[in-house]
């Protein structure tokens, strides 16, 4: 029997296999994205000077006075250090993925979701340069960034949604 045949084969799986994760990397459906833990987030968070607050100036995920980054998506991250930057606002978060927020596949808890303070400086960026959606019943009045992600004003701060690391 020939080795051609089965050098050939595994040749064209492998080929097969690396042309399916390029296609998925390009069009970002390769692996989910990784959760972080409170302290990665933190520091990187504190490195791009985004500061945060709670109302029980603590960090267990499981009170809902707390304010927490355990298990927080790395793009979650990302996308509020790309709004700091590209907005050039003083950003404090005030919830991350501690209980007490609606549940679902985008949630808080998933990691997919940050709160932030409202500001002047805030309002204006995103009010410039994002789509308004008009107002959700229940939610507060939302815009869409180019990016696809929500932010929305909640009242007494904005939610916003990651759906990527862009702003």
């Amino acid at each position: 029997m020939s080795t051609t045949r089965p050098t050939l084969h595994r040749r064209a799986v492998t080929l097969l296999i690396a042309s399916l994760a390029a296609i998925g990397i390009t069009f970002g459906v390769a692996s989910p994205a990784f959760a972080i833990s409170h302290s990665s987030a933190t520091s990187q968070l504190r490195a791009a000077g985004i500061t945060w607050s709670s109302s029980g100036n603590c960090s267990d995920r499981y009170n809902s006075s707390c304010t927490s980054f355990e298990g927080i998506r790395q793009s979650t991250i990302d996308g509020i250090i790309t709004f700091k930057r590209a907005s050039g606002c003083a950003i404090n978060i005030t919830a991350g993925t501690e209980v007490g927020h609606s549940s679902g596949t985008y949630s808080h808890w998933n990691g997919y979701k940050v709160d932030i303070s409202k500001t002047s400086c805030v309002y204006g960026y995103i009010s410039r340069n994002y789509t308004y959606l008009g107002y959700i019943s229940g939610w507060g009045y939302q815009y869409r960034a180019p990016s696809g992600n929500l932010y929305t004003d909640e009242g007494n701060h904005w939610d916003i949604l990651y759906y990527t690391c862009g702003c």
